[in-house]
């Protein structure tokens, strides 16, 4: 999971993100979202913050809001006060008391592959 100091973009509480995003390693969001995300690494989703879209990484950490399906290589943790309309696709989850979660959750012990998380390229220089 990614922890304190290893985390490669910020999305600030009053920032709000109209589009796709792809991140080469590691974001926490406190802001609004409306797009999809797709991180090699972890994604923490803040108390306030808000996903309107679908979200595909190694790892997560949710504590606000997220409006759409989830795919996790590993494992999802959702904090209490977490909001999950969606469904989810994981190894393994973490679930809170005072989560609300409206969707369906498909669990496998095996390393699933998802088209949409694969290694982000570099640009060409």
């Amino acid at each position: 999971m990614a922890q304190e100091g290893k985390i490669d973009s910020v999305i600030g509480k009053s920032t709000v993100i109209n589009g796709d995003m792809k991140i080469n390693g590691s974001t926490k969001v406190d802001g609004t979202v409306k797009g999809n995300i797709n991180a090699k690494d972890s994604i923490i989703v803040g108390n306030e913050a808000t996903i309107k879209g679908n979200v595909f990484c190694n790892n997560a950490i949710i504590g606000g809001k997220i409006e759409g399906n989830i795919t996790v290589q590993d494992i999802i943790e959702f904090q209490s006060g977490a909001k999950m309309l969606g469904d989810i696709i994981c190894k393994g989850i973490v679930i809170e008391q005072g989560v609300f979660f409206e969707g369906n959750c498909s669990m496998s012990q095996k390393e699933r592959e998802h088209k949409e998380v694969k290694e982000i390229k570099e640009p060409v220089k």
